[in-house]
């Protein structure tokens, strides 16, 4: 059996988590979904905890993977908005369903990992 490797992707789950892994691109998306259109400033309090280059940087992942659009108004101070897409929209419901297992799981004290001993 042949696999087709799309840009070094084997498995379909690995391309989707690549897409929206790690600490900071599910709660900006959800936040977009919830908010409709938000500025950077206003993200950058949203997120408290992410640094001005990581929200940089996560806002062009974003971008660049089309799950956000991105808008520049030509004025002074530079004003710029993001609004979640129609394809990062289609993530909504899986990104709330893991906030909903989430809740679920702080509320009854989080799930305990076995080590190997």
């Amino acid at each position: 059996m042949t696999k087709k490797v799309h840009a070094g992707y084997v498995c379909s789950l690995d391309y989707a988590f690549q897409r929206i892994g790690g600490k900071y691109k599910g709660r900006i998306l959800w936040h977009l979904s919830e908010a409709g259109v938000l500025r950077y400033g206003e993200l950058r309090k949203t997120v408290w905890d992410i640094t001005p280059k990581m929200l940089t940087q996560t806002l062009r992942e974003l971008e660049t993977d089309g799950l956000i659009h991105r808008k520049v108004y030509q004025e002074v101070p530079p004003k710029v908005e993001y609004k979640i897409s129609e394809i990062g929209e289609q993530l909504v419901p899986f990104i709330n369903f893991l906030r909903e297992w989430g809740e679920k799981q702080i509320g009854n004290g989080g799930i305990e990992l076995k080590q190997n001993v």
